[in-house]
């Protein structure tokens, strides 16, 4: 199978799951592109920004035209994570494949593990701290910057857990702070930017795009949490292969 193909496949696959989960599904753009598509550990994470950016920025029109974008609690989580992002990009491209790799698997199969485990209410009680939100948006910050995932399947609890949202707003603001992430994080890597293949990074980034919307589509028709139980399994499997190859 050819390059090409594969990379609008995956791409493809890729959106489906964010455009219906809300989140999570970039978080096999890595994985993606380095079993299937060949790229290093470090020019995967750099691409997996580059698609993530675009298609959580084409998104987040979406949610904001539907009135789901909490802009003022957003921009301050996002704020937390500029600096934070942009030394995880710096950082990335001096660490080893392997500990790369071994990182990655850990927080994929952490949320995993997270999907899997039933939603907990979060009272409406205890107003948000601005201290505990620049912190957890900082923590946010460093894994995009040193892994190259959006975050979403962590943006999104903390943004209903310490921000205070409800869900539907969580999942639109958390795409605000995808973009600013993604974004500083890819501005700190402008180097190694330039040496990815675009001949693969904009076709897959193409396809997860139009994925994006056919998901939204179909979270309207099967059940939710079928689809965030299929998706945390395979992420699971996906990160144990990772874990054992990053050993091995």
């Amino acid at each position: 199978m050819s390059v090409l193909i594969l990379a609008l496949l995956a791409g493809g696959v890729i959106g489906l799951a964010l455009g219906a989960l809300g989140g999570g599904g970039s978080v096999l753009a890595v994985p993606a592109l380095i079993y299937l598509l060949g790229f290093s550990a470090a020019a995967a994470t750099t691409a997996s920004l580059v698609i993530v950016t675009v298609t959580s920025a084409t998104a987040l029109t979406a949610h904001a035209r539907e009135g789901a974008v909490r802009w003022r609690g957003g921009a301050l989580f996002a704020a937390a994570g500029l600096v934070p992002a942009a030394l995880g990009g710096a950082v990335a491209g001096h660490l080893p494949s392997g500990l790369l790799t071994a990182a990655f698997a850990v927080v994929a199969a952490l949320a995993a593990v997270r999907m899997l485990r039933p939603s907990a209410t979060v009272p409406d009680a205890a107003p948000p701290r601005p201290g505990l939100i620049a912190g957890t948006g900082a923590g946010l910050g460093a894994v995009t910057g040193v892994l190259g995932v959006g975050g979403g399947f962590l943006a999104v609890p903390a943004l209903v857990g310490v921000v205070g949202l409800r869900m539907r707003a969580a999942v639109g603001t958390s795409l605000l702070v995808i973009t600013v992430n993604s974004l500083a994080a890819l501005a700190a890597r402008a180097g190694t930017a330039e040496s990815l293949d675009w001949s693969v990074v904009a076709p897959f980034a193409g396809a997860a795009i139009l994925g994006a919307w056919d998901g939204r589509r179909l979270a309207a028709k099967v059940s939710g949490g079928m689809l965030q139980r299929i998706f945390a399994c395979v992420l699971l499997a996906v990160a144990l292969f990772m874990m054992v190859d990053a050993v091995v």
